[in-house]
């Protein structure tokens, strides 16, 4: 088959592709993108976006779409899973988006997706296609390309993996292989007129117990309730064929408080997702591939960051690109060097953030517990690398 020559190319049409897409048109370069789905499709309900993932998508031009969808929540609330009892409260109100310049915003994955999907199309210089299956890629110091499935071959001057955690492009790079969390999480979300809570419905709740957590958070302009129930799971441990079965999860939570247990109990289960990530990577670059979001840097979702870095990826290679002319070679060195030590952190700190919730030794408890009913609700110091650092993102 004839071989597509083009300009960009990548691979992956989710949140960190699209996002990628525009950013680079915008550069003034067109791009090509290509997707195993038949239709743009997001897995899951909500995604919880901090102030570093909004300024993104405000770059991007799509604040104003994603307000007009999303949920402004104004604390962040956690409560012990067992006991019930509150153990801190994070205020997402005024004196935060002060702090940071934007807000806290929760949103439905697909409404994300359906808004990066119009934008791209309204984009003269990007083009999305559909059913394309990649199975293998190459790269080089001048070039790069895939073949797919169907024989179809595209060769590019910029190649970007943004094909997720088993990545197709991400074996230019490393030949590692996803590391599995021992953890599983069902997830969905409910009308928001059939949820009873105890607690706001405006709130990010989090319940925390040894093993196990629930977040909850309304979505779609609070007309759904997003539920992300996760336990540490035997049958993932042994490597079973099925893991995380109903009745795991059921028993699991069986320990938890009568709150817990009865939002548990709504949950979807058709489907049951097994939790992995990788170890951060030295480089994100092979020849003229580069890599981006889930791709590059897979990772626990304990610091709701793994879209979030998605959006910085896609604004930075975006900034590389504008910043480098037609030296590709140059812009993919600038954003390696901008990127690589940022997601790095958020995946090393968001597999800490995992043991702290999760954790059933009761000193490491004890002290856990002792300090979070000690911090003031605008007590945001913990946050202040995450969400301000606005110059690790887009300058080296």
């Amino acid at each position: 088959m004839v071989t597509t020559p083009l300009p960009t190319l990548i691979v992956g049409g989710g949140i960190g592709g699209l996002a990628a897409a525009l950013s680079v048109a915008r550069a003034g370069r067109e791009v090509h993108l290509l997707e195993r789905a038949a239709e743009f499709t997001e897995i899951g309900a909500g995604l919880q976006f901090g102030p570093n993932a909004i300024r993104m998508l405000d770059r991007l031009g799509l604040l104003t779409e994603l307000l007009d969808v999303a949920v402004l929540p104004r604390h962040g609330v956690m409560r012990h899973a067992i006991t019930a009892d509150p153990l801190t409260t994070l205020d997402l109100g005024g004196a935060f988006r002060e702090r940071y310049g934007y807000p806290y915003v929760v949103v439905h994955r697909s409404d994300l997706l359906s808004i990066l999907v119009e934008a791209c199309r309204a984009e003269p210089l990007v083009r999305l296609e559909n059913n394309r299956v990649v199975a293998e890629a190459w790269a080089d110091e001048d070039s790069a390309g895939v073949r797919c499935e169907d024989g179809a071959t595209y060769r590019a001057e910029l190649l970007v993996g943004a094909d997720g955690l088993h990545s197709v492009v991400r074996k230019l790079v490393s030949v590692d292989q996803p590391v599995p969390s021992g953890f599983v999480a069902y997830r969905g979300a409910l009308p928001m007129s059939e949820v009873r809570t105890e607690v706001s419905n405006d709130d990010v709740v989090l319940w925390v117990g040894p093993g196990l957590h629930l977040i909850q958070y309304p979505v779609r302009r609070g007309e759904l309730y997003n539920q992300v129930a996760v336990f540490r799971s035997d049958s993932f441990g042994r490597g079973d064929e099925q893991v995380g079965p109903v009745e795991e999860l059921f028993g699991r939570f069986g320990e938890a408080c009568e709150e817990v247990q009865r939002h548990v109990s709504r949950i979807e289960t058709g489907r049951c997702w097994p939790i992995y990530d990788r170890d951060p990577l030295p480089t994100w670059v092979h020849g003229r591939a580069v890599l981006l979001g889930d791709a590059a840097h897979p990772m626990l979702q304990y610091l709701g960051q793994g879209a979030c870095q998605a959006l910085e990826d896609a604004l930075a290679l975006g900034e590389a690109v504008r910043g480098s002319g037609t030296d590709i070679g140059k812009a993919v060195k600038s954003y390696d060097t901008v990127r690589v030590p940022r997601a790095g952190l958020c995946q090393t700190r968001a597999r800490l953030w995992g043991q702290v919730w999760h954790t059933g030794d009761p000193v490491t408890l004890a002290l856990r517990d002792r300090y979070m009913r000690s911090r003031r609700p605008d007590d945001y110091s913990e946050l202040d690398w995450l969400y301000a650092a606005e110059s690790a993102v887009l300058s080296s």
